[in-house]
């Protein structure tokens, strides 16, 4: 793509706050219809669904290995009566120190990165930040190659994950699409726009999770891996190929400077350029604060599910772990379908209400699961729980003015970086404690914690409806 092409996008080309927005565009033949972020995060949420639970996988088995535990072979593990393995115990707890020493080492590096990316992809674009990360993120898997091949000490993931958040890895490509798709959608569409991308992640998510599990059990870490990188590679490739930028690109923009953080600052500071008060602060504020809650409530429970599954009593193998988590992201596509059929006759607020009660019956069912049928009931049960974040984020963006979108997804990348480092944290050191009182108790105190986004979420609602109540 020519400079002249480039240049001839303008915000307002692809900017759809107007009524006529990116068909507009197309249809006034300016330049064809552009090609949007969703395969870009199709291909990166493939890489990190196809290496996260394989990576906990060969946690496992490295650290099973290194104190001698074979359990797998244990003819009691799924014996619920026997007493419980020491042996196991201390490998559940290593495995889930170490996923927690690498999250904390990652998470910690992005989260004063992706601010910075993020601001800056609203002067310099888009696509200059979803190439870096992408290209950091297979910096990653390109260590954790060399780990496995030359069966180095598990303390060089943390290495490779370092890297990786440099580039901002994740966040930053999650900043980006969702900050591209604002640019080029209007209010109206806004929602289920976002919900689209919501469903790449999760039927992404799914094929990677089914691959993922069959492959490890027939050729063990290392192809899996090279997929990961080739995937990584090909995100990158296409963004720098077919992705046409969503604002007008200043060559000067410079990454490395506090107006990016002071941009975010004046945001949250003053509710932004849209007016409307300290009461439309306040609404920044908490909806925000609802975002944080239930994104570390979906990260930090989400990474103990392999945990669970593969100790007794499941005591699951990689083919039945890989179709778990191939359940978990299919309510990616579930809960899209769910929400465009609700929304015909609920608003977005009731809409995100019901998502979060399909999660809460889901968790609270994974903390008595004690079956593979009970567990994959869990399972069933969130079917819509992701059509509570596509609603956040969309009235996260229209509480905004079109020029702020780039600030206003880079405080909220940060907030998910700050979800990933609560959540692995959180989640990580409580799932060791449990263990001798209850197994499932992580689960139940995350069902619990959804009480709180949910009653703000309805309040804000009531009281927006008692404002406006024709709802305009």
């Amino acid at each position: 793509m020519d400079e002249q092409d480039t240049a001839a996008i303008l915000p307002g080309d692809l900017s759809a706050d107007s009524d006529g927005g990116e068909a507009g565009a197309c249809a006034a033949g300016r330049s064809p219809c552009p090609v949007s972020v969703e395969p870009v995060l199709f291909l990166s949420m493939f890489s990190v669904a196809l290496q996260t639970p394989l990576s906990t996988q060969y946690l496992w088995d490295r650290i099973s290995q290194d104190l001698g535990y074979n359990g797998s072979k244990s003819s009691d593990c799924g014996n619920s009566s026997a007493p419980p393995d020491p042996l196991q115990k201390e490998v559940q707890t290593l495995t889930a120190h170490w996923n927690l020493y690498i999250n904390l080492g990652g998470f910690l590096v992005g989260i004063m990165v992706v601010p910075f990316l993020g601001s800056w992809s609203d002067v310099a674009g888009r696509r200059l930040v979803l190439i870096l990360s992408n290209l950091g993120m297979a910096l990653q898997v390109g260590v954790y190659l060399v780990v496995m091949y030359l069966q180095l000490p598990v303390v060089y993931f943390l290495v490779g994950r370092l890297l990786s958040g440099l580039s901002g890895e994740f966040n930053a490509v999650l900043a980006g699409c969702f900050a591209y798709v604002a640019d080029v959608s209007d209010k109206r569409s806004r929602t289920f726009r976002v919900a689209v991308l919501e469903a790449c992640l999760g039927v992404s998510g799914m094929f990677a999770s089914i691959i993922g599990g069959q492959w490890r059990r027939a050729q063990g870490y290392i192809n899996p891996f090279w997929l990961v990188l080739a995937t990584n590679l090909a995100s990158a490739l296409y963004a720098y190929l077919f992705v046409r930028e969503s604002v007008h690109p200043d060559p000067s923009a410079k990454l490395l400077t506090t107006r990016h953080h002071k941009a975010v600052w004046k945001l949250y500071s003053t509710g932004g350029g849209s007016g409307g008060g300290r009461f439309h602060r306040c609404k920044l504020w908490l909806y925000t604060l609802c975002f944080f809650l239930v994104v570390t409530v979906h990260q930090g429970s989400r990474e103990l599910y392999v945990l669970y599954e593969l100790s007794s009593p499941l005591c699951w193998g990689s083919a039945l772990i890989g179709y778990g988590s191939a359940a978990q992201h299919l309510a990616y596509l579930s809960s899209l379908l769910g929400l465009k059929v609700m929304q015909r006759c609920l608003e977005d607020s009731w809409v995100a209400l019901v998502g979060l009660a399909s999660n809460i019956l889901g968790l609270v069912v994974f903390s008595v699961a004690d079956t593979t049928p009970l567990m994959f009931t869990g399972y069933g049960l969130c079917f819509l729980f992701m059509a509570a974040t596509p609603v956040l984020r969309s009235k996260l963006s229209k509480l905004v003015d079109p020029s702020e979108q780039g600030a206003l997804f880079a405080s909220v990348a940060c907030v998910e970086g700050l979800c990933y480092l609560v959540g692995s944290s959180l989640f990580n050191s409580l799932y060791p404690v449990s263990l001798h009182f209850m197994k499932g108790f992580p689960f139940l105190f995350a069902a619990v914690v959804l009480f709180i986004p949910a009653g703000i979420i309805g309040a804000l609602q009531c009281f927006d409806q008692r404002r406006d109540p024709s709802g305009s």
